[in-house]
């Protein structure tokens, strides 16, 4: 069981690689979007980029996952399965381009962003550009190509860094001998630099990959791909009110937040709080790259349920650590922010928590797919979807983004618990709970006695540190005791 560990351990450090720089790198431009955008204006950018992420998931028709299922069928042509899926993602993302241009004009008046028309266009070549490559990403993902696809990753994340540079920093102060970029942006800093950055770097990306481009078979196989289609469409049904439930509650600010006149700058605030606990998600995105492809190959292997099982502990583990060290120096961290976006630091463990349910959560879930009941997940995640909507819906006019946050939560929970009792049912993995449970409980502990001394104490930032490290150091020793006993 060792090996195995250690070779989903070392493709996750590969593949973290562009994940943590593209994180990091996001990170660390979200003192300039808060200090050079206002609170409306990064609300905006907020709204457009859950637009993007619940279209993308439409539009992959979860192909993706499906590549590496039938790729590993004995007897299936790889070569066919993922020209398959690249043809027919290119024609359904290559026609919703189309209409984006030629609806440009109704759609920006109809959001209330009259004058952006480019936008509505950029947003439809991303989600394009980053369909296709997602086919061809996941063939390198499912052939162990991990570092070409860290490195194509990487200059996709400088590009777009090098672009927002470029717009924020340079731009402003040379617009005279750089007017023609007015064309495709505002003159002053606004939400459109963003999007645009996020646009070209999707085009270098694609053109990394014009010698797969050459080298692909532009065929159809009618009979695979239905069969590909069959399992594939329901994945994407249920990631649908997946990424919706995500993504619900900053499409929702603008129907129901407490101050409706101003729900721009709540979504701002609130976006500005999740991004102090991008790590968290940081690292169960680096997880899920290396971990589908991990499951599927062993799936016929009898040891294959107490190997995922010690992943699930592994993983909660190091969540917990990750929760502990955001929370326990956000004192610090919060500094990132500009000063009008830090009331929302507040709700930072919440989402912590959220996330880190949630990566348990595609642990736990891992069992409708690998035993192609994929149908299930649409009801797992449409439960997720009902509970997200009634906490924002009864609770965002009064309390707003803490609404937002707690619905996450709650939702993320009900899934949770949901998928774990029907994979009991239909793909019996020898869960230990109680390491599971002792796990979450040391570091609730931690955070608990964290809290009682600042109040008991009320120490200096230094002396707050120091202790903050300690209980992180006990935290360490009593995981990993917990995970060995």
């Amino acid at each position: 069981m060792a090996n195995p560990l250690k070779q989903l351990a070392g493709q996750t450090a590969i593949y973290g690689m562009s994940t943590i720089l593209a994180r990091i790198i996001n990170f660390l431009f979200v003192p300039i979007y808060t200090r050079m955008l206002t609170p409306e204006s990064y609300g905006v950018v907020t709204e457009f980029m859950a637009y993007i992420a619940v279209f993308q998931v439409v539009l992959i028709l979860g192909l993706e996952t499906g590549c590496f299922r039938f790729a590993n069928k004995e007897g299936v042509d790889p070569q066919k399965v993922y020209s398959n899926a690249f043809v027919t993602v290119f024609c359904l993302s290559a026609t919703f381009l189309a209409l984006m241009i030629a609806f440009a004009g109704p759609i920006s008046s109809a959001l209330g962003y009259s004058g952006y028309e480019a936008c509505i266009m950029y947003m439809g070549g991303i989600l394009m550009l980053d369909s296709i490559t997602a086919i061809l990403f996941a063939r390198l993902r499912q052939e162990g190509k991990a570092m070409k696809f860290a490195i194509f990753k990487t200059i996709k994340i400088i590009t777009e860094t090098a672009a927002n540079l470029v717009l924020f920093l340079w731009f402003p102060k040379h617009i005279a001998s750089a007017q023609w970029l007015t064309t495709f942006i505002s003159p002053t800093p606004d939400f459109s630099y963003v999007i645009f950055a996020i646009f070209i770097s999707c085009i270098v990306c694609g053109l990394l990959f014009i010698p797969d481009y050459i080298r692909m078979t532009y065929r159809l196989d009618p009979k695979l791909l239905r069969q590909m289609l069959a399992y594939s469409l329901p994945l994407m049904v249920a990631a649908l009110p997946g990424i919706v439930n995500d993504f619900l509650d900053r499409i929702l600010f603008r129907y129901f937040d407490t101050n409706a006149d101003a729900w721009r700058a709540s979504l701002g605030l609130y976006q500005a709080a999740v991004k102090l606990a991008v790590i968290m998600n940081l690292f169960i995105q680096m997880f899920r790259y290396a971990a589908e492809p991990f499951f599927f190959k062993r799936a016929n292997d009898r040891q294959s349920p107490a190997l995922y099982a010690s992943v699930q502990e592994y993983f909660t583990a190091f969540c917990g650590l990750v929760f502990l060290g955001v929370i326990l120096y956000i004192d610090i961290i919060a500094l990132i922010l500009g000063p009008q976006f830090r009331e929302a630091v507040s709700i930072v463990p919440i989402m912590l928590l959220s996330y880190m349910i949630l990566g348990m959560l595609f642990n736990v879930s891992m069992w409708y797919k690998l035993s192609g009941k994929t149908n299930m997940a649409i009801w797992i995640t449409l439960s997720g979807l009902v509970v997200t909507a009634i906490v924002i819906i009864l609770f965002m006019p009064k309390y707003s983004y803490w609404a937002a946050a707690f619905g996450h939560l709650a939702s993320y929970v009900v899934m949770f618990i949901i998928s774990a009792v029907l994979g009991a049912k239909y793909y019996p993995i020898p869960y230990r709970w109680d390491r599971l449970a002792g796990i979450v409980l040391l570091m609730g502990v931690i955070y608990g006695v964290s809290i009682l001394f600042e109040g008991a104490m009320v120490p200096g930032l230094g002396v707050k540190l120091a202790v903050n490290t300690l209980l992180i150091v006990v935290y360490m020793a009593g995981a990993w005791k917990i995970i060995r006993s």
